[in-house]
């Protein structure tokens, strides 16, 4: 007679047991998901708090139930939403041109902090190559073995400076992350957008095109590399080439001197999620060869579900990273 309430016991237990195991086990794989997005996050520890366009702090709490009022009304800030955006885009960055005077003042001063930054973290790239294979890759012909071999030399010796650096790195990016005008410096020039080769280099390094597409372009040897901060908080970059939300830098060029037309790419082929992108180039490494030189121009075209947006640039090598614009991409849903 007493038989059964311990079976009904025993199996409440089991019942109890079987949620609560697996109940831990959801737990763990979306802390392990989190973990994978938070590697090549900005970490609350070492991010400055959020600045607005003149360089000072907002309070998060503030900045988001006022974000529409602060938009709309704040004439010092005169947050530029441009009438010529993509329809699918809600806004875009202010750029460096777009500023008056005590606004590139103090625009000039956050960068300076930046560029002290990279410096304090000793974040310069050593020489990735010795002086006998410097001459062997810059001799006119090569056998292609010989280049197979630098290619991979080459990009061991990066991923051993990543190994190093990656904190810093992180560290110097969840700084530059904080910088809300771009400056990169957009221009509409009709011819020169029509003679721009991006598509042609794009399609030379097999570049994939997409919903969301930012493609960086240079003309000598150095080694730009684009970071891109996505909505979902993460960063895709040459550690990072691909991200949880879908996104993927597909041509990655230059590790080693190999064009002086070199290009970059990353790209959402579909489902690009909603939010806030930011563009950053970073000088990664400055190549001696046919003479190039340590301050490298570049151009930068942002692609939106077919409509483009170009910009120009020019940066450095020791010179901390460039963000260059921002944009945020509204939902299907949004009205």
């Amino acid at each position: 007679m007493n038989v059964l309430p311990t079976l009904v016991g025993i199996l409440l237990f089991a019942v109890v047991v079987f949620f609560l195991v697996r109940s831990r086990n959801n737990k763990n794989r979306l802390l392990s998901a989190a973990a994978r997005r938070e590697k090549h996050a900005p970490k609350e520890s070492i991010s400055p708090r959020r600045l607005n366009s003149r360089g000072e702090q907002i309070d998060e709490e503030v900045h988001d139930s006022n974000q529409y009022e602060d938009e709309q009304f704040d004439s010092n800030i005169e947050r530029v939403v441009e009438e010529d955006l993509p329809s699918n885009i809600i806004d875009s960055s202010r750029q460096v041109n777009d500023l008056n005077e005590q606004e590139k003042t103090e625009y000039e001063q956050r960068d300076k902090v930046r560029d002290e930054h990279i410096l304090s973290l000793s974040l310069l790239v050593e020489d990735l190559f010795d002086e006998e294979i410097k001459e062997q890759v810059e001799t006119d012909v090569e056998p292609e073995k010989e280049i197979n071999e630098f290619e991979s030399s080459s990009i061991e010796l990066r991923n051993s400076w990543i190994e190093q650096n990656e904190e810093p790195l992180n560290e110097h990016a969840s700084l530059v992350e904080q910088e809300e005008i771009g400056s990169g410096i957009q221009y509409l020039d009709a011819e020169a957008i029509e003679n721009d080769d991006i598509e042609q280099r794009l399609e030379r390094e097999g570049g994939k095109t997409g919903e969301v597409q930012i493609s960086l372009t240079w003309d000598d040897y150095n080694d730009l590399d684009l970071h891109i901060f996505c909505p979902s908080g993460e960063r895709i970059y040459f550690n990072n080439k691909t991200s949880e939300c879908g996104g993927e830098l597909d041509v990655d060029m230059n590790v080693r001197p190999t064009s002086d037309n070199a290009v970059e790419n990353v790209v959402w082929i579909e489902n690009a999620p909603s939010g806030k992108y930011k563009v950053g180039v970073h000088f990664y490494k400055h190549h001696e060869k046919d003479g190039t030189t340590p301050t490298c121009e570049f151009r930068l075209r942002a692609t939106i579900h077919g409509e483009s947006r170009d910009y120009s640039g020019s940066i450095t090598h020791g010179q901390a990273m460039q963000m260059v614009t921002s944009f945020t991409l509204k939902s299907d849903t949004t009205s």
